[in-house]
């Protein structure tokens, strides 16, 4: 089979889907690979590089040809895969719910495409699970990013000239990308604390060094939502925690916000009137900016200040760190297309769980549940 890996046209996107690595590997289950110019340059990956690991390097009309299956980041245009062959599998980011036009494209284009933000949160997708991965480094990102902008020092510091005291960092939403920011917000020597709709996750705030900040007069959620994700909560609920909350964030130097609830615009967490109650250089991180933002006011890849506080937020939090992002998006990759390969067929076979989850299109048409209609 021929498996083709793009150049990224996406704006901002510095990811590469496939690396050295994964290309070894693929070739070494009887694959052809190949690579279109510049496609790893972002994320420091030379073309030679590439040609080393055994795959042929050229345009993107060559490397498209007669593939099989193409590898992205970003699922490309429909129009970009002319060539590719009858039915051919597009495995990427597709944005199904808020790009529907793309994905119908794909359908009259007759390709398959591949949903990687569809994969099921179930234990033996998890070396597949692009979205943990990424959010995973935007986690800890988001730490790094607030602690510039913040200005002063994290950790506590006892100096001959006095004191420093620790800054106070909140995490809202505790997720893969909550944990992942809890704990570098930790190594950095905050003082944190956490909260999530989800009781569940007070044990693993805790488990951390953290402190955790939960509505306790109105039931939460016992356990996890839908894949793993968030549900809404009830009116009291809403209402009980921004009572917490907004006592809470009065005292902390920076928030960093997490919540995604998939299908729709990220809830909205922290207001206006919220915001006002920060100190004066405090500094708040939306992770959710690009949904919809979860602070108001909010707006992606820029500063806004609001009440002299710092409200920041990056488009493509995983595209900050284009190396790490792209060496674990290849893994996803290949660990997903190799759970499934057929030695005697020479190509993968998904089985129905996954592959009902990931497929949006295919035979001409929009095949998946969540999408269609």
């Amino acid at each position: 089979m021929k498996i083709a890996v793009l150049k990224e046209q996406a704006s901002g996107e510095t990811r590469v889907a496939a690396t050295p690595e994964t290309v070894k590997k693929f070739i070494g289950l009887e694959n052809e690979v190949a690579v279109e110019t510049g496609a790893g340059a972002n994320a420091s990956i030379t073309d030679a590089a590439y040609a080393e690991a055994g795959a042929s390097v050229g345009s993107a009309v060559d490397v498209v040809k007669d593939a099989d299956i193409v590898l992205g980041v970003q699922a490309p245009d429909a129009k970009a895969l002319v060539g590719a062959k009858p039915g051919a599998w597009v495995a990427a980011l597709f944005d199904p719910f808020g790009d529907k036009p793309r994905v119908e494209s794909y359908a009259k284009a007759g390709l398959e495409a591949l949903s990687m933000e569809f994969m099921p949160r179930i234990t033996r997708a998890q070396s597949m699970d692009v979205l943990s991965s990424q959010s995973n480094l935007a986690g800890y990102k988001a730490v790094l990013a607030a602690a510039d902008t913040y200005g002063r020092a994290f950790p506590m510091m006892m100096t001959a000239a006095g004191t420093v005291q620790a800054a106070k960092a909140f995490i809202m939403g505790v997720g893969v990308a909550g944990l992942q920011a809890i704990a570098t917000a930790r190594r950095l020597g905050a003082q944190v604390s956490a909260t999530d709709v989800r009781s569940a996750t007070k044990e693993q705030i805790e488990s951390l060094g953290a402190k955790a900040i939960f509505v306790e007069d109105v039931a939460g959620i016992e356990g996890e939502g839908s894949g793993g994700y968030a549900t809404e909560m009830s009116d009291e609920y809403k209402a009980a925690q921004a009572k917490l909350v907004s006592e809470h964030i009065a005292k902390q130097d920076i928030v960093i916000t997490t919540a995604l609830i998939p299908g729709r615009a990220a809830p909205v967490l922290i207001t206006d009137t919220q915001i006002a109650t920060m100190k004066p250089g405090s500094v708040i991180f939306d992770l959710a900016v690009a949904q919809g933002g979860n602070v108001e006011g909010s707006k992606p890849d820029e500063t806004v200040v609001r009440h002299g506080v710092n409200i920041i937020g990056y488009s493509n939090t995983p595209a900050q760190l284009p190396a790490d992002a792209s060496a674990l998006f290849a893994r996803n990759h290949f660990n997903f297309l190799s759970a499934f390969w057929d030695k005697e067929a020479g190509k993968p076979e998904l089985d129905e769980e996954i592959g009902n989850a990931v497929r949006l299109t295919r035979g001409g048409k929009v095949v998946n549940e969540r999408i269609k209609g």
